[in-house]
């Protein structure tokens, strides 16, 4: 992901190869102010690389932030709603958990994806590069006690909530891409506070010298529908608007065998309109004058006669989700990447068929309106 500002953001934020990929590359990715207009270029992933970067694995465990922290399980049932830390990941309602096996497909933003995206196949954004390096997005369960700290938001105070935010101290936290006073890539920082049930997630964080600093921060109530609860043109710690954890395929709910909700992706290219749910567009570098780019929100699923029995058992819980939920294109990245937590319990041989999935397997569901 990438919403830089000048140049010396971009010289801040360092690129970070997935752990599939064969060495890193120029991906581009944008994300802008609320302004409009293209964004700088700025680069997430690699070639073959992704939109998140590497994390130790380490925290404390419950509420001080363990790698995945106590991640809640996602119940079997169609209305199930996914829980984090004994909170829901929003309402059964919310477009995140919204069945869509049934919705009718859009032929002409498929075919154009499928023409932005060419003989590509899906890639799982998380894993273990061997030893104690994971790949994938962390997230962060305090508890309600967790006191709250200042933010300096860099980069758009003007589209942050304000801090304080219940971040826990740089020897604790888990931070994608390292550690938090020296982080490469995103640097997102999700945090779940306990009680309120509220959701942080902040965007290129770091903890400095005078504390923690981040280019911007959302927060939202996961009581609530996430629809409509932070202004339309607002980026977050994503370029689509979006929270970020919603969208995240969480190792405890594949162990369970269900994956009751929507999960993010990316693409390399977007327009200058979103879709809901999403609220922000970005237009990376070189994506201007291109005619299939997509608006940030768009919902892919993988069509349902997609042969899946011959995939790992795990990998079949993931694909069922994909089915019944689909994707939603949250950030700008490497073309179908599918970002999952960082977490040591992912098996890189049960994540591996799932790269043979091709792009073309999937369908664009009914698209809303285009907005602004």
């Amino acid at each position: 992901m990438r919403q830089y500002s000048s140049a010396a953001s971009i010289a801040r934020v360092c690129v970070l190869c997935g752990v599939f990929a064969s060495g890193c590359g120029s991906d581009s990715s944008a994300k802008g102010p609320s302004s409009g207009g293209a964004a700088g270029a700025g680069a997430s992933s690699g070639s073959g690389g992704s939109s998140s970067g590497g994390t130790s694995a380490g925290g404390g465990a419950g509420g001080t932030g363990a790698v995945g922290g106590a991640s809640g399980g996602s119940g079997g049932g169609s209305t199930a709603v996914p829980t984090v830390g004994g909170c829901p990941v929003f309402t059964a309602d919310d477009e995140w958990n919204r069945d869509v096996s049934q919705d009718p497909v859009d032929a002409s933003w498929t075919q154009k994806v499928q023409a932005l995206v060419g003989s590509k196949n899906i890639h799982p954004d998380y894993g273990s590069g061997g030893g104690s390096v994971l790949y994938g997005i962390p997230f962060n369960v305090v508890p309600a006690t967790q006191p709250a700290v200042n933010v300096a938001f860099d980069w758009w105070p003007n589209e942050s909530d304000p801090s304080p935010y219940p971040f826990p101290g740089p020897g604790t936290i888990a931070i994608e891409g390292g550690e938090p006073t020296n982080c490469s890539g995103d640097c997102h920082v999700l945090v779940v506070q306990q009680g309120s049930c509220a959701l942080y997630e902040g965007y290129a964080c770091e903890h400095q010298s005078d504390g923690w600093h981040c280019g911007n921060g959302a927060k939202w109530d996961l009581t609530k529908n996430s629809y409509g609860q932070r202004p339309k043109g607002w980026t977050s710690a994503d370029a689509a608007g979006l929270p970020i954890l919603p969208g995240l395929l969480r190792y405890d709910e594949v162990v369970a065998g269900a994956v009751e909700h929507a999960l993010r992706f990316t693409l390399s290219c977007t327009m200058n309109k979103y879709v809901a749910p999403a609220t922000h567009f970005a237009v990376p570098s070189g994506c201007q004058n291109e005619a299939n780019a997509p608006p940030m929100g768009l919902r892919v699923r993988l069509k349902a006669d997609f042969d899946i029995s011959s995939a790992p058992p795990s990998a079949q819980v993931i694909l069922t989700a994909m089915k019944k939920y689909g994707m939603i294109l949250a950030d700008n990245g490497s073309d179908f990447y599918f970002q999952g937590e960082a977490n040591p319990g992912w098996s890189n041989a049960e994540i591996a068929p799932l790269k043979q999935v091709p792009a073309s397997a999937f369908e664009v569901v009914s698209v809303p309106p285009l907005e602004p």
